[in-house]
This record gives C-alpha cells, sequence and structure tokens, in this order.
C-alpha cells in the first residue's frame, strides 16, 4: 500500500529537487552579503517579497488559477505570511548582535521544531528512533562545519541568539501550518502569494523602524544579487518547496536543508573567497549519513 504525503520518503526526483533548492540557498547567503552594503537587509528582503508578488501574481494569471475564491485558507495564509516575515525579521536583525557561526546553529533548530510540531498537526509523520539519531547526526556535522559556540559573555549576543532560535521556531510552523491546513489543497502559486503579500508591508514596517535606508544608487552587482533572490530563489525555488512540503514528509524535507549552510559554506569558498575549514569534510559526511538515516522507509 502506498504510503501517505505525510510520511512518504524522498524518493530520487525529491532528493535531486532538494540538492538543487538547497545549492540555490546557499548560495542565496552569498547574494545577501554581496548587496548588503548598497542595499540594507530589511529593505532586500521587503523589496524582494514585493517584487515577487508582482511575478508571481502574474504568472498565477497567465495559468488561470483562481486566488479569491472561498477555500479556507484566509487565516493559515495570514498566519504562514506573518510567521515567514517574523522569521527574516529576527535573522537580519539578530546578526547585528550574534556572529554568522552562532546564527547557523541556532537557525538549525528548525527541523527539530518540525518533527516535534508533526506528532501534533502532522500525526502520520513521526520519527522513529533511528530517524531521530540521523537528524542528530545531521545537526553534529553543522556543529562540526561551523564550531560549537562558546558560552555568550555579552547581554546584545545572547539576545541575537535568542532571535535565531526564535527564527528557527518560526520557520518550523510556517511549514506545519502549510502541511496541516487548508494551503495543502491549494495551488503552489496562492500559498507563496500569502507569505509574499503579508510579508512585504511588515518588513518594510521592520525597515522604518530600525532606520534603513539606501544612501546612494546600488551598484551592478548589488542589483543582480538583490535580483537573483527575487527571480530564482524566491518566485522560483520558494514555490517548489511548497510543492514538496504538500507531496512528501514534512519532517524529512526539513532535515534535508542541512545541507543548506554546507553549500553556503562552499558558495563563500568560491565567490568570496572565504576559507574552508579542515573538518568541512567530515561535517558533509555526517549529514550526508543523517539524512540516509532520516529518510530510509521504515
Amino acid at each position: 500500500m502506498a504510503q501517505s504525503p505525510q510520511s512518504r520518503p524522498l524518493d530520487a526526483l525529491a532528493v535531486t529537487v532538494m540538492l538543487i533548492l538547497c545549492l540555490t540557498w546557499g548560495f542565496n547567503q552569498v547574494a545577501v552579503k554581496l548587496a548588503i552594503h548598497d542595499i540594507p537587509p530589511l529593505i532586500q528582503s521587503a523589496s524582494r517579497s514585493f517584487i515577487a508578488a508582482i511575478f508571481v501574481g502574474l504568472w498565477t494569471q497567465a495559468r488561470g488559477i483562481a486566488l479569491f475564491k472561498r477555500d479556507g485558507t484566509l487565516l493559515p495564509g495570514l498566519a504562514a505570511g506573518f510567521l515567514f516575515a517574523l522569521e527574516f525579521l529576527l535573522i537580519y536583525r539578530g546578526l547585528i548582535w550574534t556572529t554568522a557561526t552562532r546564527a547557523t546553529l541556532f537557525i538549525y533548530l528548525a527541523p527539530f521544531f518540525v518533527v516535534i510540531g508533526s506528532r501534533w498537526f502532522v500525526p502520520g509523520d513521526r520519527f522513529h528512533p533511528s530517524q531521530w539519531f540521523g537528524l542528530a547526526l545531521s545537526f553534529a556535522g553543522i556543529a562540526v562545519a561551523f564550531g560549537l559556540p562558546t558560552p555568550a559573555t555579552d547581554p546584545h549576543q545572547i539576545l541575537g541568539d535568542l532571535m535565531m532560535v526564535g527564527a528557527a521556531a518560526a520557520w518550523a510552523p510556517t511549514t506545519l501550518v502549510i502541511k496541516a491546513s487548508a494551503l495543502n489543497r491549494v495551488s503552489a502559486e496562492k500559498t507563496l502569494l500569502y507569505q509574499l503579500s503579508v510579508s512585504a508591508p511588515l518588513l518594510a514596517i521592520g525597515a522604518l523602524v530600525f532606520g534603513e535606508h539606501i544612501e546612494t544608487m546600488p551598484s551592478a552587482l548589488a542589483l543582480g544579487a538583490i535580483a537573483y533572490q527575487i527571480v530564482w530563489v524566491v518566485s522560483v525555488t520558494y514555490l517548489v518547496w511548497f510543492v514538496l512540503i504538500v507531496r512528501y514528509s514534512a519532517a524529512r524535507l526539513s532535515a534535508f536543508t542541512f545541507l543548506t549552510p554546507l553549500f553556503g559554506v562552499a558558495a563563500g569558498h568560491l565567490v568570496l573567497r572565504e576559507p574552508l575549514t579542515p573538518p568541512f569534510a567530515l561535517a558533509v559526511a555526517l549529514v550526508a549519513v543523517g539524512l540516509v538515516l532520516v529518510n530510509r522507509p521504515r
């Protein structure tokens, strides 16, 4: 008997697509860094949500996708959009007070939150002990790649760390809301539009509150970096991610995102000439073995 989408392991197609998504999201961090000197972070995030919403809206019109009929998605859609905005607000502002290494480790607590939340919201998507071990092994790989953080001594750093944990706690319920609500019965385009339409004004308000502004005309490099985020990352890969969430196990998909920071490290080395640490190969091995354990059929 075929497994339900709640607990379906990732097949070869899903694994291939997730590799492409994680590679894309890893390079997205580099794109943010390339543009951040000319375009402040919350302005970047608000702009990409607003412009991507226009692109996705035009795509839905071209495909004849109904967006405004009554289908029970309004409340979960608004909730998903609010959580999406909250996640990026906490990440971008938290980076002011904590380091990128600490941020990466705390943000990637999100797969654990997804697995725990799935026990209540997606009952068919529960992990058994070997899968929990695989999840922990993949997280250990991230810790090896970036180094375990020392205890925070500055109160501001503790605040930044807590904001990253909050970002992880916002990322996880976003996934669960989509999986466990009426959003899993509508098009991925509509789900994405909820998130973009709600997050754009919230992130713009955040940029105003924190006093962000663009002082000079952004460089061609910065504009290219933001265009990459808008056209490919948000308009295409997020759409594909929402399709996968509906069709496969949300917990297994979330565990797969452990590859994203590793791809980010590799992208930083290739594009920004940032050094690779010797334990990086071990980290890749740990994450890979962990993902094999997580995605083994029961």
